[in-house]
């Protein structure tokens, strides 16, 4: 068995294959949240107000993101929308699950913002504080805690979901994973060591966010 590990992945240093992926996905991952939580946030904002053609906007955002698989989306982005730029394959998926994320923020968002009693808007008003500022002050603080754990989820699927940008090329962990098994005709090795660290990823991070919210909790 370790003759196999170290044929597999020690020999030729095809281990270094896996850190060059794990990086990858890990710049995939952050990047795109990023820009999700910042439109999810935007869009989010837009499908509570009372303009009908900002609420329109949003709900078409929403529903067309969220409707069409992850992977065909990723192909669309990098074969048809910015193929005339000849951009980067990494910034793509970047972009691209950047996007997709921000419609399932969208929702968690907006959730979380109308689960906030009515009651906390209108005493901030009685407050003599704008629209505005009570949204800010008062509601989405309320919100952003109550939408943590749906918020964290969608991160750890975010995670996950990178393993669909070797569909443009992108060498991500299972990517690189999948190359070492070319080269070594040895599946079970690479293809589980790249199991492991997603699931230690994932256990991470679902740790790191309870300490996270646990701390919030205790704030209140």
């Amino acid at each position: 068995m370790f003759q196999s590990i170290y044929d597999t992945m020690i020999s030729g240093h095809r281990w270094l294959l896996i850190l060059s992926g794990l990086k990858i996905t890990l710049i995939i991952a952050i990047f795109a949240v990023l820009i999700g939580t910042v439109l999810g946030c935007m869009f989010a904002l837009m499908k509570v107000s009372n303009n009908k053609i900002l609420r329109a906007i949003a709900t078409v955002y929403t529903t067309v993101l969220r409707g069409i698989p992850l992977a065909t989306q990723l192909m669309i982005f990098y074969f048809v929308v910015f193929a005339p730029l000849g951009w980067d394959r990494l910034l793509v998926a970047i972009i691209s699950y950047g996007i997709n994320s921000g419609a399932y923020c969208t929702e968690i968002f907006r959730a979380g913002i109308q689960g906030v009693d009515r009651g906390q808007t209108e005493a901030g008003r009685s407050l003599g504080l704008s629209k505005w500022q009570t949204l800010i002050k008062i509601v989405l603080p309320q919100a952003m805690k109550a939408v943590l754990p749906t918020y964290t989820s969608e991160f750890i699927v975010l995670i996950k979901e990178t393993s669909v940008a070797s569909f443009i090329a992108v060498t991500d962990l299972t990517k690189s994973g999948d190359m070492i098994r070319n080269a070594t005709y040895n599946a079970w090795i690479p293809l589980l060591t790249c199991a492991i660290i997603y699931l230690i990823l994932t256990l991470g991070l679902t740790k790191l966010f309870a300490i996270f919210e646990g701390k919030m909790a205790r704030s209140n």
